[in-house]
């Protein structure tokens, strides 16, 4: 099935990379750009100035610029559960009405962190923060990328029902010096509950009033007085800001606890920045339109079904999963915003891993391997350590050398040593990672989600997908005999 897409790029020429570079001695400098400490290089991917100019009218025809403008002002952005998404005002971004609203929960959960700080809940070393999806992998991806230097306290972020997860946070924390943060947004999600609920008796078990170091992060405050948080403990956040991009609300208090609250207001802001830009930057210009169009081109016109993601940071090593969720989970979708089928693939499947490790693990099959798969690059300018210069020299040369040996190729007699080039990737270059950089980042993320969601006519912010699942572990939970003989068999071995 060819795309709408795809079919609006058809006639354009299918030049290779190194041509492309033969032919404009300028691509370097059209194809990057600068944003908020963030250095984006598209000239090693097959975009094209022409190709630009197809995407920024079919952005026209698909009502971009209305939908952006939506998103920004509060308006019904996810149609088909009849809700606004203002993750953006959490950064004060938005609505007036709902940017005044995520200030004044900003400053509860201000005052509580201070509360805490100032030892009203006595000594606390340790954050035992307990989620699932968003709830976990934002603050997780905050607290480890910018929080290893920190001696605040430690930090510990389950979102694994299986009980081991528990049992590694147990070992490392003394439960009468641990704070528990419960996170969910209906305080009902069975895997965070069930975890919850084992964390308070370990307290309980080791310490007293294990119910006064409690909090709830959650968009149904009523729920967790009734699990028994009391109410000057629960930090609530807004109905509209859905669970992978909660991290700027009180889902992120682990971290604003963590590395302090200076920190998450610079994190606040860095987004903040790259809101400014997607909403008024021309698309031409326009980071996060510009890396969309990229997704789209090799997802539509060439039939890429992955997209690989590699932090040349090991304090970035949790954004691949990170970027998962965000991805698959908003734009894996096979129905519009109108409930029609789509005409052509949605969203590409997203992996990767860490430089340098991943080199030697998967780096074979994108350099030599049948399947075109598109590559990111994310690496900072500053090292994060003190050690020998030459660590962090090695760690961007392989980088940059990985990206040259994608495109550039290399002929060879024997086949089994010839590199077939002119394979993409993308670099995004941080001036450092600090929670301005790294709030940036996660920003145009989530926009550049939101633009290929848009062009594709489809909504990003519904997860029905997961649902089915859900019903499916109620039914084997209560040995349901309308489950197929697979799965009745596995329950009959699993639990006799």
């Amino acid at each position: 099935m060819t795309s709408p897409i795809a079919t609006r790029l058809a006639d354009l020429p299918a030049a290779r990379l190194s041509d492309l570079f033969a032919s404009d001695p300028g691509r370097v400098d059209a194809l990057s750009l600068g944003v908020s400490g963030l250095w984006f290089d598209w000239s090693k991917t097959h975009l094209t100035t022409d190709m630009i100019a197809r995407f920024i009218a079919i952005a026209g025809e698909a009502n971009l610029a209305g939908l952006r403008d939506d998103l920004f002002a509060g308006q019904i952005a996810n149609p088909t559960e009849g809700r606004a998404a203002e993750h953006c005002a959490e950064r004060g971004e938005g609505a007036a009405e709902s940017v005044q609203r995520a200030k004044a929960l900003h400053g509860r959960m201000r005052a509580l962190i201070d509360a805490i700080e100032a030892g009203a809940l006595g000594e606390i070393r340790h954050i035992l923060h307990i989620g699932i999806g968003g709830s976990a992998l934002g603050p997780d991806l905050l607290v480890d990328a910018l929080g290893r230097d920190s001696d605040r306290y430690d930090v510990a972020i389950v979102s694994n029902v299986d009980g081991n997860a528990l049992k590694e946070a147990f070992a490392r924390f003394d439960p009468a010096h641990t704070l528990l943060a419960v996170a969910s947004k209906t305080f009902t999600t069975s895997e965070t509950m069930r975890n919850a609920e084992s964390a308070l008796d370990w307290m309980s078990a080791g310490s007293s009033d294990a119910h006064g170091r409690v909090i709830a992060l959650t968009a149904a405050p009523d729920k967790a007085f009734e699990w028994g948080v009391d109410e000057t403990r629960i930090l609530p956040f807004s109905e509209s800001v859905g669970g992978r991009y909660s991290l700027w609300s009180s889902i992120g208090f682990p971290a604003a606890l963590a590395l302090g609250w200076t920190a998450f207001e610079e994190l606040l802001e860095g987004a903040a920045e790259m809101d400014r830009h997607f909403r008024l930057a021309p698309l031409e210009a326009n980071a996060p339109f510009l890396a969309a169009a990229v997704d789209l081109y090799y997802a539509q016109a060439r039939d890429c079904q992955t997209r690989a993601v590699f932090a040349y940071d090991e304090r970035l090593r949790l954004l691949p999963s990170y970027l998962q969720q965000l991805e698959m989970e908003s734009n894996g979708k096979r129905v519009t915003r109108d409930g029609a089928l789509l005409d052509g693939p949605s969203a590409p499947v997203t992996w990767g891993g860490v430089g340098t490790d991943a080199q030697h693990a998967v780096f074979q099959l994108l350099h030599q391997g049948t399947h075109l798969i598109p590559v990111e690059f994310v690496a900072a300018i500053e090292p994060g350590h003190d050690l020998d210069d030459d660590h962090h020299h090695q760690l961007l040369g392989n980088c940059f050398a990985q990206g040259a040996a994608l495109m550039a190729g290399r002929d060879h007699s024997d086949p089994a040593r010839a590199y077939p080039g002119d394979r993409p990737s993308t670099t995004i270059l941080l001036d450092q990672i600090d929670p301005r950089s790294l709030g940036a980042l996660i920003a145009f993320y989530e926009h550049r989600t939101f633009v290929s969601a848009a062009m594709l006519g489809i909504n990003p912010f519904d997860q029905f997908g997961v649902e089915l699942g859900k019903e499916m572990a109620k039914a084997v939970d209560m040995g349901g005999d309308s489950l197929d003989a697979s799965t009745s068999a596995l329950m009959a071995r699993a639990f006799g």
